[in-house]
């Protein structure tokens, strides 16, 4: 028996499922939506593709995502350039700047062998403390210890982020790692 196949919607499903967390069944109720049900929002999201894919670049400075040379937090006056927070990704920039809690600058390094050190020395400059928000991991304590070990010297503050029990979640669904570590720094009450 002959498969039914249109090449087309099939190439569509396809690029779907390249996204992350997009399984099979997902990329074709996408493509299916876009194509059969909503041709103008196809073609609104297929321009806002080409235009974030033609327009956002590394900022210079952090490495963060930016439509200009320097993002948007780098080039704000009114940060606080005595803290530099050293993430991973600019998913944690974003992550972190949602939160509305911290009003410092940034640095972003996915791996340590990526890692420009002249760059990075650069990028303390004035910079009086180094939070490392991490997610825990001997790979990140290695980076952190690296890192650490690069800016020797320097007069540097280095603090990372809590880790611990995620609020709403019973203990039996945490990790033995997150548990000890929550154990391990524990606070008065």
């Amino acid at each position: 028996m002959k498969r039914y196949k249109i090449e087309a919607f099939e190439n569509l499903v396809e690029a779907f499922q390249s996204l992350p967390s997009i399984g099979k069944k997902s990329a074709i109720r996408l493509a299916y939506h876009l194509t059969m049900e909503d041709g103008f929002g196809a073609m609104k999201l297929a321009h806002a593709i080409e235009t974030g894919v033609n327009e956002i670049q590394k900022c210079q400075q952090c490495h963060n995502m930016s439509e200009n040379e320097l993002c948007n937090i780098c080039s704000d006056e009114l940060r606080d350039s005595s803290k530099l927070c050293i993430v991973q990704s600019a998913r944690d920039v974003l992550t972190i700047e949602e939160s509305r809690h911290y009003d410092g600058i940034y640095y972003i390094v996915s791996k340590v062998e990526d890692l420009d050190t002249y760059h990075l020395k650069q990028a303390v400059d004035g910079v009086d403390e180094v939070i490392f928000a991490f997610p825990p991991s001997i790979a990140t304590d290695t980076m952190i210890l690296y890192i650490e070990d690069k800016l020797e010297g320097m007069g540097l503050q280095f603090t990372k982020i809590a880790q611990g029990v995620p609020t709403g979640v019973e203990l039996e669904n945490i990790d033995i790692v997150s548990l000890s570590r929550a154990m391990e720094a524990r606070v008065r009450v």
